[in-house]
């Protein structure tokens, strides 16, 4: 069976759209913590959604004296890493859960996408389960 190499390419249709990582990247949309995310034990890029970052930024006040932004990506980073090694099946989609206090709750339940970059090069993307 002869699988197409793209998902409109039997049917002749242009592309109306498309939005690259690297322009979610530049435009915000996602951010960019692959520096990080080495040191957590990753290889491949890393990246949060915005709202991901909006809530690893969201320091409770009571929490400041000790907690910090780089501090909690961490966090972030590594229970994702410590949630691939002992994941029991393989597959593009996994979801964890982390204690991270931001406003009134304290756990928080991610979601890690791995896929193809813009080049087709494996990347990570982190997000909340809702996200797509």
């Amino acid at each position: 069976m002869n699988v197409s190499n793209t998902l409109f390419e039997d049917l002749e249709m242009p592309v109306i759209f498309t939005y690259t990582r690297a322009q979610a990247l530049e435009d915000g949309v996602l951010v960019d913590v692959s520096e990080t995310a080495r040191e957590a034990g990753f290889v491949w890029p890393v990246a949060l959604t915005a709202a991901v970052w909006a809530l690893v930024e969201d320091i409770p006040h009571r929490y400041r004296a000790w907690q910090t932004v780089e501090g909690r990506t961490y966090d972030v980073l590594w229970m994702a890493y410590c949630a691939i090694r002992s994941a029991e099946h393989h597959g593009t989609e996994l979801r964890y859960t982390l204690l991270l206090d931001h406003g009134r709750h304290r756990y928080l339940t991610l979601k890690l996408v791995t896929g193809p970059g813009d080049h087709g090069e494996p990347v990570v993307t982190i997000m909340l389960p809702h996200e797509d």
